[in-house]
């Protein structure tokens, strides 16, 4: 079964839609189609200035590790964390008019894009010789790191890795081209992140994320005993009991979940659910579905908000993958409603929900599926956005600034 979906072009969107910001609509329609670059726009990438694409936990839409921008930001400072994608895919074209970059559609120039500007560390090594920005990578107003870059779901009693899902084919290409590590040395953390640090006032969170890890006395015990001992280590480098990290971690136990928090600096947590369905949970998730399940996916979010507090506890959503066929769904307006009811279940419970928008990469079980339609991601931004606000949600430690991945989470300092 086909899903009938919405076919309005981006003019027609912002005319249909007037109070939605424009550059969110952008920022939207860019991640979802991706972007290729002209020669020209190349010819004003510096990589003496700017950021190049390197050590990411996900690959992009052409198949291509790095030698490109690693992201771009519009007028407003808005981020755009963007992929690649092949020409016929029709992307956003990147190109250079009169010296100045623009984001063109069609031949026309749409906004002004600026790429972004990296950090002093990028061009160093840890004293055991590895790039920092293998180690740590940078958007303008966060750190990220990932002590572990291996998915445990993919393999042969993992269940299945999620189907939107690309982490082990980007790390088997990484490690080949740029040398990636799969688990870091907390040497290198620490000396690296100090490093960073020394651009004062440049960054306002810290983001530490990896595979999940089914090993351990019980489920997921591993990847616990390595996130509290990485993030440990972040604490090293810090004089303060708490500070702004962000944990994106698999949904773990009660106990699990404790240990980190009292264990560690860590302030938030995000465990994510990726499809907000339990019959596309189980068909698109088949390894959280064995190892967690749907119903207990949300009891552990809601335990989360027990021990981390109100407004510290997150669920991150693929968006549009509800959409993959094979589907229940037979429209985007039926798929939207049944999501935006379980988001607004979860937020009734403390716990909010974001999105980014569905990448269909090629080292993904669905590489080459359509994802939604640009309404349906401004209807979904929107839908989330007042959910937030009709439970009293804050997401400070999420948003435009601290991630800038999520159009919903950009809409909060706009309205």
């Amino acid at each position: 079964m086909s899903v009938e979906r919405s076919e309005l072009t981006f003019d027609e969107v912002a005319a249909k839609y007037p109070d939605f910001p424009r550059l969110p609509l952008l920022k939207i329609d860019i991640q979802r189609r991706g972007v290729a670059y002209t020669d020209a726009a190349l010819e004003l990438f510096d990589p003496a200035v700017h950021q190049i694409n390197g050590a990411h936990i996900f690959g992009n839409r052409d198949g291509k590790i790095t030698g490109r921008p690693e992201g771009m930001q519009l007028r407003d400072g808005t981020s755009l964390v963007v992929t690649t994608a092949p020409i016929e895919q029709n992307p956003y074209i990147i190109d250079a008019i009169d010296g100045e970059l623009y984001a063109v559609d069609q031949g026309k120039p749409i906004e002004r894009v600026w790429y972004w500007e990296k950090p002093g560390y990028y061009d160093k090594k840890t004293s055991a010789g590895i790039a920092m920005q293998n180690v740590i990578s940078a958007r303008p107003q966060r750190l990220s790191l990932s002590p572990y870059r291996y998915c445990w779901f993919w393999s042969d009693e993992g269940g299945g890795g999620c189907k939107f899902c690309d982490i082990v084919s980007n790390l088997k290409q990484a490690k080949d081209e740029i040398g990636m590590p799969t688990r870091l040395d907390l040497a290198d953390v620490k000396e690296t992140l100090n490093e960073a640090l020394k651009e004062r006032g440049r960054y306002t969170a810290i983001c530490v994320t990896g595979g999940s890890d089914i090993r351990g006395d019980a489920p997921f015990d591993s990847e616990a005993d390595y996130y509290v001992k990485t993030l440990q280590a972040v604490g090293d480098c810090f004089n303060a009991p708490k500070i702004p990290i962000q944990l994106i971690c698999t949904a773990m136990k009660k106990d699990q979940l404790k240990r980190i928090y009292d264990a560690t600096p860590v302030s938030s947590v995000t465990m994510d659910i990726e499809v907000l369905d339990e019959e596309q949970f189980n068909r698109v998730c088949p390894g959280k579905a064995k190892w967690i399940g749907y119903d207990e996916m949300k009891r552990r979010l809601f335990d989360a908000v027990e021990i981390f507090g109100e407004n510290r506890v997150n669920t991150g959503t693929v968006g549009g993958v509800e959409l993959a066929e094979p589907t229940r769904f037979r429209s985007e307006d039926e798929a939207l409603e049944q999501y935006l009811s379980e988001a607004d279940s979860l937020a009734k419970n403390g716990v909010s929900v974001i999105h980014c928008v569905w990448n269909p990469n090629p080292g993904s079980a669905y590489a080459g599926r359509r994802n939604g339609s640009l309404e349906y991601y401004v209807r979904l931004a929107q839908g989330l956005q007042e959910i937030r606000k009709r439970h009293n949600l804050l997401i400070d430690f999420d948003d435009y600034r601290r991630c800038g991945n999520h159009p919903d989470t950009d809409l909060a300092r706009v309205f």
